[in-house]
C-alpha cells in the first residue's frame, strides 16, 4: 500500500540474526510496496530501557515524593520529555503499523525492549483515563508482534513442555497493545531458528514476507481475555 507508514521496533543485538534477517525481509517487502519504513534499531540505538528521573525536563511537578507516572504525564502534557521518548512517539504517531521484531526472552520481550514500552506509551501519550482498549489514542493504528523462539512449536502447544504461547503473548498483545487502543494482528511466530536447518529458516523468512504482502487486507484478531482464552 504505497504511502502507508511502518514502524519496526527491532530488539536484537545481532545483525546477523534471524531476527535480523526477518526485519530485513519486512523492510525489503514494505518498501517494495511502496511504504515508507522506519526502522528503531533498539540495541544500535543504545536505547535508555530504565524509567527514571531524567525523563523528565526540568522541574518536577511533585519534588517532595517522585511518581514516576505522574511526572511523566505532566511532562507529556508541557512537552518536556526527555529527547529520545520525544522521538519514538513521534514514529509512533506517524505509524500505519508498528511491528515488534524480537527473540522471546523468559516467555516476554526482551528488557530494552519492554523499557521502550515503559518509557513511550507514556499516560497522555497512549492512553488516558477512561480512554483506554478500544478508546486508547493509537486506535486505528495496527500492531504486530513478530517473535523468535528457543523452543520448537510442538513445545509451545497447549500440551507442551512450555505451555500455549498465546498465555505468554496476551499480557503484550491485551494489556499493552490492545490497552493503548491499537489493533493488534496475529503474531509471527517463527519456532526455533537456531536449531533449524538453513533451508528451514528460508522457508520461515519466506513465509513471512509473504505474509506481509497482504498485510493491509488482514482482520484484527480479538485479543481480550475471552477471544484468546475461551476457545
Amino acid at each position: 500500500m504505497a504511502g502507508k507508514k511502518v514502524l519496526i521496533v527491532y530488539a536484537h543485538q545481532e545483525p546477523r540474526s534471524f531476527s535480523g534477517a526477518l526485519k530485513t525481509a519486512a523492510e525489503r517487502e514494505l518498501s517494495r510496496q511502496g511504504c515508507v519504513v522506519t526502522v528503531s534499531d533498539l540495541y544500535a540505538m543504545d536505547f535508555e530501557p530504565r524509567a527514571t528521573r531524567q525523563d523528565i525536563v526540568g522541574d518536577l511537578s511533585t519534588p517532595e515524593y517522585f511518581s514516576y507516572g505522574v511526572e511523566v504525564y505532566e511532562a507529556y502534557k508541557k512537552g518536556s520529555l526527555s529527547s529520545d521518548i520525544l522521538a519514538e512517539q513521534r514514529k509512533v504517531r506517524e505509524a500505519d503499523l508498528v511491528i515488534f521484531q524480537f527473540p522471546l526472552y523468559w516467555v516476554s520481550v526482551p528488557a530494552i525492549l519492554k523499557g521502550w514500552m515503559d518509557r513511550v506509551l507514556c499516560q497522555g501519550f497512549a492512553f488516558d483515563f477512561p480512554d483506554f482498549y478500544d478508546s486508547g489514542f493509537l486506535k486505528n493504528k495496527r500492531a504486530l508482534l513478530s517473535l523468535t523462539t528457543g523452543g520448537t512449536a510442538d513445545m509451545y502447544a497447549k500440551s507442551g513442555a512450555i505451555g500455549d504461547i498465546r498465555y505468554f503473548l496476551w499480557p503484550i498483545q491485551h494489556g499493552v497493545l490492545h490497552f493503548c487502543g491499537f489493533e493488534v494482528l496475529a503474531p509471527q511466530i517463527s519456532f526455533a531458528p537456531a536449531t533449524a536447518s538453513e533451508e528451514e529458516r528460508k522457508v520461515m523468512a519466506a513465509a513471512w514476507a509473504q505474509r506481509l504482502k497482504t498485510i493491509w487486507k488482514e482482520e484484527p484478531v480479538d485479543c481480550s481475555p475471552e477471544g484468546c482464552f475461551g476457545q
